[in-house]
């Protein structure tokens, strides 16, 4: 039995992409993005108050990363992982974990523009920074790809999904445009029927109710 508690739009959707790719039977726990979070009975499965938590082999896992790297030794055959001893394994991990770096930039400008509901709680000094921290970011992951279609050489893997999926938050708030390599492989990865499955439902209620969120000036 395999079972993720996931709230949309935010960071529990890497591991949802990843369980789609993955092809494994799985079901899904939604939960608001609120302090429902924080109940006593969610904090047995992760002690943080925050999505995901993975239920899986009578154990309980938090954290994208060790999700991420525990699926894919579990489910070997679909070659999402690079094993210990591969060419590839340290590239693999360095890549995987770099899409933390991504969201955190993106959660604090999530932060800036959503979760503080009021004007003057909002800082564009912290907003312009944390836009140009994403630009540095884009600008490394599109050095990364010159003369690649997917992050690795062997393929497409995790490493995509988890940067794919950090991406997915961070273009709400700077744009992919004078990036080429990040943008043609985007629109790659992001085309492929399990990112597609992911995807909030028609009707959901989104984190991201808007497209895109400029740097408010003079806030």
């Amino acid at each position: 039995m395999i079972r993720l508690h996931h709230a949309h739009q935010t960071r529990s959707m890497r591991s949802l992409w990843l369980l789609h790719e993955l092809g494994v039977e799985f079901e899904v726990v939604e939960h608001a993005f609120g302090k429902n979070l924080r109940s006593v009975e969610y904090l047995t499965l992760n002690p943080a108050g925050r999505v995901p938590a993975l239920e899986i082999d009578g154990r309980v896992l938090f954290e994208t990363g060790a999700i991420t790297e525990y699926l894919c030794e579990v489910f070997p055959e679909a070659g999402l992982g690079r094993a210990a001893g591969s060419g590839e394994r340290a590239d693999w991990l360095v890549w995987v974990h770099f899409s933390e770096t991504i969201s955190q930039h993106a959660a604090a400008l999530t932060q800036q523009h959503i979760a503080l509901f009021e004007d003057w709680m909002r800082s564009p000094i912290v907003m312009k920074l944390e836009v140009a921290r994403i630009g540095k970011c884009y600008q490394a992951l599109n050095a990364r790809l010159e003369g690649r279609e997917y992050v690795l050489h062997g393929g497409f893997s995790a490493a995509d999904i988890s940067l794919g999926q950090a991406l997915y938050m961070a273009v709400h708030f700077k744009s992919l445009e004078g990036f080429e390599n990040v943008q043609a492989w985007y629109e790659r990865i992001t085309a492929r029927a399990a990112f597609r499955a992911s995807l909030p439902p028609e009707g959901a209620t989104l984190l991201y109710p808007e497209e895109f969120y400029p740097v408010q000036e003079g806030t």
